[in-house]
């Protein structure tokens, strides 16, 4: 399941640096890094939300969901 994350993009568009919005939302640089990598297997709502409201943005701003063959084999176990 692909997800990209559009974080870098928004950030440029606003002109705020990984630094500021991190500790303005109150998460340490390197989990937001990791985040915008899209290295990890989720989010909390809440910090989706917090990004989105600094960054005066919509959830589909920041997430994309690009499909993929993968996605169309059913999981294991079904």
């Amino acid at each position: 399941m692909p997800m990209i994350v559009n974080l870098d993009v928004m950030l440029a568009k606003r002109k705020v640096r990984s630094k500021e919005l991190a500790e303005a939302i109150g998460i340490t640089e390197s989990n937001l890094s990791l985040f915008k990598s899209g290295k990890v297997k989720g989010v909390r709502f809440s910090t989706l939300a917090a990004i989105c409201r600094y960054l005066e943005c919509q959830p589909g701003e920041i997430l994309a969901y690009e499909l993929s063959d993968d996605d169309l084999r059913p999981e294991s176990g079904e």
